[in-house]
């Protein structure tokens, strides 16, 4: 069962462990960091400064073993709490398989409408990332469309993103 915590600066090490390769860690953190891979110090100075100008909430999920997972929750709209966004999000890659991903996000969207008290919940996933998007469907996601599709360039590509999100 997993359990929810605030973000520590030395959890950083282990989460940035879980990702691999490059496309790993893009579909993880798109184009929010210049390069691959990073160190924990990268990691803790791009939270650090999120905190500060956007008032980003960083979440770790522990098991009995320790830390399982990892995400964040930002208002997106600077002064509208109404609106909590899903992000980087990442389970332990030897636990994967295993529902960790739809506790966590499960647990996410609890502390979101309970803590936050936003009446919504809403993610962007990348196209190419069929088990995220399977997994926030699991924990009720439902796909929205915009009038303009996010995307981003990673490892010489174009890749979309799917809008996603949840009510109250």
């Amino acid at each position: 069962m997993l359990q929810l915590r605030a973000y520590e600066p030395g959890d950083a090490q282990h989460i940035l462990a879980w990702l691999k390769d490059e496309f790993a860690f893009r579909q993880w953190s798109a184009d929010r960091y210049d390069r691959f891979p990073i160190a924990p110090e990268d990691m803790n100075a791009y939270y650090k400064k999120a905190r500060q100008e956007d008032g980003i909430f960083c979440m770790t999920a522990t098991d009995d073993a320790g830390i399982a997972g990892h995400f964040t929750l930002r208002f997106p709209r600077r002064g509208d709490t109404s609106e909590a966004r899903l992000g980087f999000v990442i389970v332990d890659d030897k636990k994967r398989g295993r529902g960790y991903g739809k506790q966590m996000v499960c647990l996410a969207v609890q502390y979101a409408f309970d803590v936050l008290n936003v009446q919504k919940v809403s993610l962007g996933v990348f196209e190419n990332n069929a088990p995220a998007i399977g997994c926030y469907r699991a924990c009720g996601f439902g796909e929205v469309r915009l009038e303009q599709t996010e995307q981003y360039s990673c490892l010489g590509q174009v890749w979309k993103c799917i809008e996603m999100q949840r009510q109250r």
